[in-house]
């Protein structure tokens, strides 16, 4: 019992610890490679000590005593047992640790798909439309030259929806444009209740934001304050070091203070599955400032999302197909050198008790078991799996 708390205690600690040193890469060969050598000499180290403990502490032996008497072939053996524990348990933590990211990339690809499809939903809100086609109405009969200036602004937005609504960044200096559009907009609308301002320096061309953000912060300014000539709302974009701020008036519509930004939830989302960087939302007793995040690096897109990509398919498909074979060869070599040094071992220390079959019978199963995955003669039951856990949490019981 002391023996099996105690390397139980130690291995898991040492595991916690490597996977906080190698929290972006767990199933990386070097993670493997270090948390396996490691936990081995741990292990060998944790038994000598405790076999310290157990003769020197509580059997009062002397320390010279005990390391007089003390023989190699203990710690060999000890060695062995506990290269197989390892083994055995390396192979079992991280394939639940793949099971569980296999998972956690599907939800990825599922929440990709939902936050594009919020995009789609709000990119023009039905009460913009709305409210957009009764000012045009009345300026038709009051002011026909108005309504032209909005008529053409309202078809360069819809122009610029068009155009981006199936990017993942456009430029800042894009959104900015569109921003001075969508604001021009709302300023025939507003008239002298609305003021706004757009930033004055020089853009990186390569800064980047997520396409149509700026519209639905805007919309949502004039939607949750309150906007009259004798209250008018003022708006201010700026840069704020690598972040593009939109920043208004603290004016809120009473009715609306209990409501949920959706707009600002899907900029959110959105940002939350191309990069790490966070959205900032800041509010004190004047302003209410949200700060998107402005990217300047490549983008990297998740080898996985190329399943959803027409022209990708047959790539992705060859690629998984050399990693699942490089993985049955790693295996299998890793086999072929370990089982003989073990069998080398139990012959020359131990040839009473012929101990290798457990590990060479052991192995050998999930060596054939692998090339049954591998070369096509398993069934599909871990992608049915995953489904399965996937549909559970996405659809919740629903009224009858």
């Amino acid at each position: 019992m002391l023996y099996s708390v105690v390397l139980y205690i130690v291995n898991a600690s040492l595991f916690v610890y490597l996977d906080k040193v190698f929290k972006e890469n767990r199933f990386s060969n070097k993670r493997i490679f270090i948390g396996f050598v490691s936990s081995f000499f741990v292990s060998v180290f944790v038994v000598f000590v405790l076999r310290v403990f157990t003769n020197v502490v509580i059997e009062r032996r002397s320390l010279l005593e005990f390391l007089a008497n003390e023989e190699a072939s203990t710690y060999i053996g000890n060695g062995i047992i506990a290269f197989i524990i390892l083994l055995v348990f390396h192979a079992l933590h991280f394939y639940k640790a793949y099971q569980e990211n296999k998972v956690i990339q599907q939800k990825i690809i599922a929440g990709t798909a939902n936050a594009k499809f919020e995009s789609l939903k709000n990119q023009i809100d039905p009460h913009f439309l709305f409210n957009s086609l009764n000012v045009l109405s009345s300026l038709i009969e009051e002011n026909p030259d108005n309504a032209q200036r909005f008529t053409t602004s309202l078809s360069k937005i819809y122009r610029y929806v068009l155009e981006q609504k199936d990017k993942e960044l456009v430029s800042v200096e894009d959104e900015l444009s569109f921003a001075k559009t969508y604001m021009n907009l709302l300023k025939m609308r507003f008239e002298n209740s609305l003021f706004y301002e757009l930033p004055t320096e020089n853009i990186n061309p390569e800064a980047k934001v997520v396409p149509l953000s700026l519209q639905l912060l805007l919309e949502n300014t004039v939607k949750h304050n309150i906007v009259s000539e004798q209250k008018p709302l003022h708006i201010r974009i700026f840069i704020d070091g690598d972040y593009l701020a939109i920043q208004n008036d603290l004016q809120k519509k009473e009715v609306l203070q209990d409501r949920q930004g959706v707009g600002l939830q899907n900029i959110v989302n959105r940002y939350g599955i191309i990069t790490d960087r966070k959205v900032k939302i800041e509010q004190d007793e004047k302003n209410f400032t949200v700060r998107i995040p402005i990217l300047t690096k490549q983008i990297a897109v998740m080898d996985i999302s190329a399943e959803y990509n027409d022209e990708a398919k047959a790539y992705y498909r060859a690629k998984k197909r050399v990693e699942e074979l490089k993985g049955f060869y790693g295996n299998a070599i890793s086999y072929c050198c370990v089982i003989p040094f073990l069998v080398f071992i139990n012959l020359k220390f131990s040839p009473d008790f012929q101990w290798f079959w457990f590990s060479a019978l052991g192995w050998g199963f999930g060596v054939a078991m692998h090339a049954f995955k591998v070369f096509g003669y398993s069934t599909d039951w871990e992608e049915r799996k995953i489904r399965e856990i996937l549909e559970k949490e996405n659809n919740p019981k629903t009224w009858k």
